[in-house]
């Protein structure tokens, strides 16, 4: 179904314009019609689709399936949850306060706040539809396992002495959704609203990635990127870690970069590192829970996620040889 983008970019840039395939500028803007029409028409398909599903999952229910469960199953539950529903860096505070006065482990709920955004469910159908199912599902399972590591290694060490004392104190009660008319056509506009403020948040993030990942396949000669980030090089990890660091995507929005890494030959571990930092790294993120976490628990919390990232890239390197 997908091929009739590249049809549309076949026609509007070889035939209409009139540009050579093997260009430079032919590249670039064919990657970038075919990207940009592709991942708009997923983006507004999935976002409806997951908006209608919303309207039967609301963040305090999403805690109570969570609560009154078994340490090792809480854990197991928080990122899969995380990973399916639909909650930006907005919800963080009121999830994360909700989620402890439910009696939730913090470790538990860092789990789900780690997988949430790193695991983002539209992210995930655009990256298997684009790239392929064994690499969506590839950056799935190290996200849910990076989610869950962190959840176990803050129980581990008692860290839930660097969440702020207020929150403790805090009775927040249901984190509010809104009021949602549960009938067909109710449910259909709020799934259409949904559409229209993701994508309003989003979009530039997107045509930014595209557009980088349409400079990187037309213009960045392949050799650069063999010199530099194949497998052979045992700083191109952490190297694309960094890089990933001072950067600022949702997991949508970088798909495209990542497109044109693999299609220049950079190894798919060092592209999921680089990709993980970008999402998972969040400066949105970490300013909303600095309202309720301490810096301690932001410092272990961004260390720890470098350091996970780096070590799931060299793993899948090694894999995917």
């Amino acid at each position: 179904m997908l091929e009739i983008f590249t049809t549309l970019a076949d026609t509007m840039i070889f035939s209409w314009l009139g540009l050579a395939p093997e260009s430079a500028l032919g590249r670039a803007l064919h990657f970038f019609v075919e990207d940009t029409t592709k991942i708009f028409f997923l983006l507004v398909s999935i976002i409806f689709i997951m908006g209608l599903f919303r309207t039967l999952l609301s963040p305090e229910r999403v805690r109570g399936y969570i609560g009154g469960k078994s340490l090792g199953a809480g854990y197991l539950l928080a990122v899969i949850l995380g990973a399916i529903t639909p909650f930006c860096s907005c919800s963080s505070v009121p999830l994360f306060i909700g989620f402890l006065e439910g009696g939730i482990p913090v470790g538990v709920t860092m789990a789900f706040l780690i997988t949430s955004p790193l695991v983002n469910e539209v992210a995930v159908v655009i990256l298997g539809s684009i790239m392929g199912w064994k690499m969506a599902t590839v950056y799935v399972v190290t996200g849910m396992s990076v989610g869950i590591l962190g959840g176990v290694l803050i129980d581990r060490f008692r860290l839930e002495r660097w969440v702020e004392e207020y929150v403790w104190t805090i009775r927040m009660g249901a984190v509010a959704r809104g009021d949602v008319d549960m009938s067909l056509p109710g449910r259909i506009r709020y799934a259409w609203g949904e559409v229209r403020s993701i994508v309003g948040r989003i979009w530039l993030y997107v045509i930014g990635g595209i557009g980088v990942g349409s400079a990187l396949h037309g213009y960045v000669p392949q050799e650069i990127f063999v010199q530099y980030a194949s497998a052979d090089n045992p700083f191109a990890v952490p190297a694309a870690v960094l890089m990933g660091l001072p950067l600022y995507s949702n997991a949508t929005g970088i798909i495209p970069v990542a497109e044109a890494l693999l299609a220049k030959g950079v190894p798919v571990g060092t592209v999921i590192a680089f990709m993980m930092s970008v999402v998972g790294i969040s400066v949105p993120e970490f300013i909303m829970l600095r309202k309720v976490l301490k810096p301690q628990m932001l410092i272990f919390f961004g260390i720890f996620m470098a350091i996970a990232f780096t070590i799931v890239g060299y793993l899948l390197n090694v894999i995917f040889v």
